[in-house]
């Protein structure tokens, strides 16, 4: 167990009490998240021992909280970085929750004019082009979203990634998810400035936690590069990949996701793409909550000793004092082959630097 204040505890994060009767001497506290969207990748909890002696760990199956917006949640234990051992006095236990998928969100305190609130249901959004709606609440983020700039032949880099749960249950539709990752490539060194590749990456998985701290995927995914019957570059993959957490304390976490796949189907020109991207690959990150972020993405072929590595780097711009904005300051490198698809044999090293939405 680590040990804090609870004062130090406030002052942290802006933080929740919510009720909690089987442990009295153990206070939960917490971090509520902006909407039912952001509850959706996780909320943390605080167990705070205000007792004089050491409490055992009780935790709560559900919590009730009220997010930014004003939205009432009934959020669920997913992950805990507490073990079985009593709290000691002024110590607290971490745990984390997200978003149950049954939740049925109250009405807002405060509600945003002409706009539904987050929830399990159906929301409305309305602005100056029109009302979209959608289920907001199970879209959730995936890869990283990000559009970065190079020097020289690098050009632009633009990534759009998003997951979404298309069924709201506690069951084993639950686990079913889909999940769609566009990467254009833009040769900002040419006069026309044109798009010099896209590959585009649907996919679906069923996503099933093990334990509190390990998720296991899987899937099939699909790349193509676009192109028709003279220049298809596509492959299909069944995948397998588990996610690993390891809690380091301070709000640090280690995140390492090894993956191994077979090939499917047809694969256009890229019949000997198993050269160069293998059938095997491992992510691995390290990150603080609201603080800097390093993650690795490796693949290849032992055999052939061809593949490639791709490095992220993020900080949230808020840190700099510029007030609450919700994006990245975002580095990535590459280098080995296929960074595009349509390159899959081809090896490149670009590294660029901009903005993301998502980490």
């Amino acid at each position: 167990m680590q040990k804090i204040t609870l004062s130090a505890a406030l002052a942290a994060a802006p933080m929740l009490l919510v009720s909690h009767p089987a442990a009295a001497q153990l206070r939960p506290l917490v971090e509520p998240p902006a909407s039912a969207a952001g509850a959706l990748s996780g909320v943390d909890v605080f167990l705070i021992n205000e007792g004089k002696e050491a409490a055992p760990v009780d935790a709560p199956s559900t919590i009730q909280t009220i997010a930014r917006d004003g939205t009432a949640l009934t959020l669920e234990l997913i992950r805990s970085t507490a073990d079985t051992a009593p709290v000691a006095p002024g110590g607290f236990a971490r745990l984390r929750y997200r978003l149950a998928p049954l939740a049925r969100a109250a009405e807002p305190r405060v509600a945003a004019a002409r706009t539904t609130p987050q929830g399990p249901g159906e929301q409305v959004a309305t602005t100056g082009r029109g009302t979209a709606s959608g289920f907001l609440s199970r879209f959730g983020p995936f890869e990283p979203t990000y559009g970065v700039v190079g020097t020289g032949d690098s050009g632009a880099k633009v990534q759009l990634s998003f997951a979404m749960q298309p069924f709201a249950s506690t069951g084993p539709a639950s686990y079913i998810k889909v999940a769609y990752t566009q990467t254009i490539f833009w040769a900002l060194d040419q006069p026309s400035g044109p798009i010099r590749a896209t590959t585009y990456s649907p996919e679906a998985f069923i996503d099933v936690p093990l334990n509190p701290t390990t998720q296991l995927s899987l899937g099939y995914r699909h790349d193509s590069n676009g192109g028709g019957v003279t220049n298809s570059v596509d492959i299909n993959r069944l995948y397998a990949r588990v996610n690993k957490t390891f809690a380091l304390g301070n709000d640090w976490r280690i995140d390492i996701a090894p993956q191994g796949w077979v090939y499917v189907g047809t694969q256009g020109l890229a019949g000997d793409i198993e050269r160069f991207y293998g059938n095997a690959a491992l992510a691995t990150s390290i990150e603080q909550k609201d603080g800097v972020k390093f993650a690795l993405y490796a693949r290849g072929n032992p055999g052939t000793r061809q593949g490639s590595a791709e490095f992220f780097a993020s900080y949230p711009i808020k840190r700099f004092g510029v007030g609450d904005v919700g994006l990245y300051l975002f580095g990535q490198a590459f280098h080995g082959f296929g960074e595009a698809l349509s390159d899959y044999n081809r090896a490149d090293t670009h590294a660029r630097i901009g903005i993301a939405l998502t980490r």
